[in-house]
C-alpha cells in the first residue's frame, strides 16, 4: 500500500474508532510502519477528524520529517516496533471498559482478561497489566519494550491498550476485541462463569 494510502486508511480506522465510541475527545493515536519509517496520528487531534495530510511522518530514527507534531505517546508505539519486526501497526485507546478493568484491584498482573471466549484467545491471547506510571513519562517505554517480545497487546495501569498488528486492520481489530472482552468481564461480575478450559485454550492457541 503507498503512502496516501496509508494516510487515507488511518483517517478511516481513526474515525470509525471514534464514531464509535472506542475514544473520545483528543485520546488515542495509531501509527503505522511503512518503508521509510512511520505515519502517526498528531497530537492533540481528535480521531474524528483527522486530516491525511497532517498525519505526522517520522523517519527511521523518529525524528519528525512532515506534518503536525505526533502523538506525545509516539515511544509506547516505537517501544513495541522495536521488538515487533514483523507488526507494521499499533494502536492505543482509553477505550472505556479496557480502562475500567485495567483500574481494578487484584486482578491478574500476567494475564488481566480470563478466556471468557475463543476469538479473544484467538486475536488476544495472554494480556500483561503494565504498572501505572504518569502520563508521558519515557519510563514506561522500558517497561513496554520488555513485554513486547512476548505479546502483541499490553494493558496500561489506569491508562488503556496498547495493540500491535502485522497490518493496520489485524491491530484495530484486536483492539476492538480486547474492548468487547472487558465489557464482558465487567458485566460477569459477580455471576458464575464458564470461562474456556485449559484444553479448549490450548486448541486455539494452535
Amino acid at each position: 500500500m503507498n503512502e496516501t494510502k496509508t494516510r487515507d486508511l488511518i483517517v478511516q480506522m481513526a474515525k470509525s474508532l471514534f464514531d464509535r465510541g472506542l475514544t473520545f475527545g483528543s485520546s488515542g493515536n495509531i501509527s503505522v510502519r511503512i518503508e521509510d519509517g512511520w505515519l502517526m496520528t498528531p497530537t492533540g487531534c481528535s480521531m474524528g477528524n483527522i486530516e491525511p495530510e497532517k498525519i505526522s511522518k517520522l523517519d527511521i530514527n523518529g525524528n519528525l520529517i512532515s506534518g503536525d507534531p505526533p502523538t506525545k505517546e509516539s515511544f509506547l508505539h516505537l517501544a513495541m516496533y522495536e521488538k515487533r519486526p514483523q507488526d507494521s501497526a499499533v494502536v492505543h485507546l482509553h477505550s472505556t471498559h479496557s480502562v475500567a478493568v485495567s483500574c481494578l484491584d487484584e486482578i491478574n498482573p500476567k494475564n488481566v482478561l480470563p478466556p471468557i471466549t475463543a476469538y479473544y484467545v484467538m486475536r488476544i491471547g495472554t494480556l500483561p497489566l503494565i504498572p501505572y506510571f504518569p502520563p508521558g513519562d519515557i519510563k514506561l517505554a522500558k517497561v513496554v519494550r520488555e513485554m513486547a517480545s512476548e505479546h502483541h497487546a499490553v494493558l496500561l495501569a489506569n491508562h488503556g491498550p496498547v495493540v500491535s498488528g502485522r497490518c493496520l486492520r489485524d491491530a484495530v481489530y484486536a483492539t476492538e476485541e480486547l474492548e468487547e472482552t472487558a465489557k464482558l468481564f465487567l458485566l460477569l461480575q459477580g455471576h458464575k462463569t464458564r470461562f474456556l478450559n485449559s484444553s479448549e485454550e490450548a486448541a486455539l492457541r494452535k
